[in-house]
């Protein structure tokens, strides 16, 4: 089979690879299409092609045009072209085009709408990582992004939850599939990515990835200082770039006199440094307040590290003997389980262990490539009975 993977902007760039690697390891021709790869990707393209088929001219720019109004402007513009005028490339040969992301609906459309008229029409199926475009933080991103739903022969969803919601939403309940995510693993630090993050001088709490609204990084921020307030011994490590102005939940931390406490590593990092960091936590926050499901958590559970996460999305439905849970929007409660974390180094070991049990149970990349191929032969099935 041929298989053309979407991800326009490289959001899932890990998932993809991983799943990219297992069709083709199962034998099909596998091809996956994003923009050019930046020295924080880590695409290893085993076993499939990489194709950096969108976004030349915004990635070429982006030195110059920095990532603010006007990159987003050019890379919208350049994107719509493409969607409307450009070259579909492997798109036109593949049996099943599988779109990740859809990062501007208006422009998906006209490439949907595209694909379909073609004598040769591949089945279109889509991976709906999140029920709410973009965690219901995409401005015109999200626009329509839910009528767009109904252009696919299939969908994918991890979890149960998903799947409610999108049928709450009027999405047909036999178009939609649940696979699986399997846990991922970051590539390894280096010994000069260990250096560059600090040892820790107390038990530390890490929050790691890109920061946005629905991550809920402002509660994190107020239960460290209700916890420091009150004398206990922690540090907060921040790891990855900011999405949303983060100076005024700084400023709290500074006005209130714990510098010392705040770990800082604002940026696109590799993921080799994210590693280290991960290595050196003692307990990682996961305080969201909207979630299907969470690649980050995915990639931290092989760590043993003790995770404290809200109940949502993906979260909820987990046993609260492997992860320690409180309601979403509550710092009070967030700051009163990191409390117990921070004081007992022996419930820490314990949730660590419970975690490594957790990913033992979560399936492998295989599972999920001969359940992804299932939704697949289903799409064709069809497409095949509507011409």
């Amino acid at each position: 089979m041929k298989l053309a993977m979407v991800d326009p902007s490289l959001f899932t760039g890990r998932y993809d690879d991983s799943l990219c690697s297992a069709l083709g390891q199962a034998g099909h021709e596998v091809i996956l299409l994003g923009r050019p790869k930046r020295a924080t990707d880590a695409i290893e393209h085993a076993h499939y092609r990489y194709d950096p088929h969108f976004f030349g001219l915004s990635e070429r720019v982006r030195g110059v045009a920095g990532e603010g109004r006007l990159f987003r402007a050019i890379k919208g513009t350049e994107y719509l072209a493409a969607a409307r005028l450009g070259g579909l490339g492997a798109l036109k040969t593949a049996d099943v085009v599988h779109v990740q992301w859809l990062p501007l609906p208006m422009a998906d459309r006209h490439m949907l709408v595209r694909l379909k008229g073609q004598k040769h029409r591949p089945a279109l199926v889509h991976t709906v990582h999140n029920a709410s475009a973009f965690h219901g933080d995409s401005g015109a991103q999200g626009r329509g992004y839910g009528a767009l739903l109904r252009e696919f022969d299939a969908l994918i969803v991890h979890g149960a939850e998903t799947r409610a919601a999108l049928v709450a939403q009027g999405v047909a309940e036999d178009r939609i599939h649940i696979v699986s995510h399997p846990p991922m693993e970051l590539a390894l630090a280096s010994e000069q990515d260990m250096k560059a993050v600090r040892q820790p001088r107390r038990p530390r709490i890490l929050f790691f990835g890109t920061i946005r609204p629905y991550k809920g990084f402002d509660l994190l921020i107020d239960a460290a200082l209700a916890l420091w307030r009150e004398g206990r011994d922690c540090e907060l490590a921040v790891a990855g770039k900011p999405f949303m102005d983060i100076d005024a939940l700084i400023g709290k931390v500074r006005g209130s006199g714990f510098c010392d406490r705040l770990l800082l590593d604002l940026g696109f990092l590799q993921e080799g440094r994210l590693d280290a960091h991960l290595r050196k936590a003692d307990i990682i926050a996961f305080p969201y307040r909207d979630i299907d499901s969470s690649g980050a958590f995915l990639s931290a559970l092989h760590y043993g590290k003790a995770m404290v996460a809200t109940r949502v999305g993906m979260f909820a439905g987990m046993d609260e003997k492997a992860i320690a849970l409180c309601p979403p929007d509550n710092s009070g409660a967030l700051a009163n389980i990191m409390r117990l974390l921070v004081k007992d180094a022996g419930e820490r070991a314990r949730l660590g262990r419970e975690a490594l049990a957790l990913r033992a149970g979560l399936g492998q990349w295989n599972d999920a490539a001969a359940a992804t191929l299932a939704v697949y032969e289903t799409a064709l099935e069809r497409v095949q009975a509507s011409l």
